[in-house]
C-alpha cells in the first residue's frame, strides 16, 4: 500500500473521530432529574456507544478488505487496526478496549502495561467482566454491565459496555460509560 494512501486513511479516520468525539461529548455530560429523563440519558448513552464501537469495527473492516485485496499484511493490519484503536478517544474520556476472544488484552486506553496480558478470568466483585463482554459479543453484540475503574483510580465504579466480535482478527472490542 502506498504511504499517501495510508495517510489519507489514517486522517480520514482521524476527522471522523474527532466529529464523532465532538458530538458524543454533548450527550455524555448531559444530566436529568426524573426516570423518563434518566432512561432517555441511558437510551442517548446506549446509541452512543453502541455507534462508536460500530464505527470502530467498520475501521477494521476497512484494514481487513484491504487484507483480502492484498495491500495489507494480516499481521500489520492487526498493529495498525490495534494503533487506530488505542488513539481513538470521543467525549472527554471515553475510549476503546479489544481482547482477543481467549482473554489477551491488545488494546485498553493506550495503557501497554495490560496489553498482551491474559484476562480471561480477571474478575471484580466475583463477575468475570471479559468474559461477559466477549460472550455478549459473540453471541451478536451487546451490553454488558460490570465494575471496573476509572483511569487512574482504583476502586472499580459501575459500567455499562457495549462490544462487538470482529472475527478476521479474533477480537472482541467495545467501549462504555460509567453509571
Amino acid at each position: 500500500m502506498k504511504k499517501s494512501t495510508l495517510s489519507l486513511t489514517v486522517v480520514a479516520i482521524g476527522i471522523a473521530g474527532l466529529a464523532i468525539g465532538l458530538y458524543a461529548g454533548r450527550y455524555l455530560q448531559t444530566g436529568s432529574a426524573n426516570k423518563s429523563a434518566w432512561t432517555s440519558k441511558v437510551d442517548s448513552r446506549d446509541d452512543l456507544i453502541k455507534g462508536q464501537v460500530q464505527s470502530a469495527y467498520a475501521m477494521l473492516n476497512e484494514l481487513n478488505n484491504k487484507v483480502k485485496s492484498g495491500e495489507l499484511k494480516t499481521s500489520y493490519a492487526k498493529k495498525l487496526g490495534a494503533d487506530l484503536l488505542r488513539q481513538m478517544t470521543y467525549g472527554q474520556d471515553g475510549y476503546f478496549f479489544a481482547d482477543t476472544s481467549a482473554g489477551v488484552n491488545v488494546v485498553l486506553y493506550g495503557d501497554k502495561t495490560v496489553e498482551g496480558k491474559d484476562r480471561h478470568d480477571a474478575n471484580i466483585n466475583g463477575v468475570y467482566y471479559v468474559q461477559k463482554i466477549a460472550e455478549a459479543a459473540k453471541t451478536g453484540d451487546g451490553f454488558t454491565e460490570y465494575y471496573y475503574p476509572k483511569k487512574g483510580e482504583t476502586n472499580p465504579s459501575a459500567k455499562r459496555a457495549f462490544s462487538m466480535f470482529f472475527q478476521p482478527f479474533d477480537w472482541v472490542i467495545g467501549t462504555g460509560y460509567y453509571k
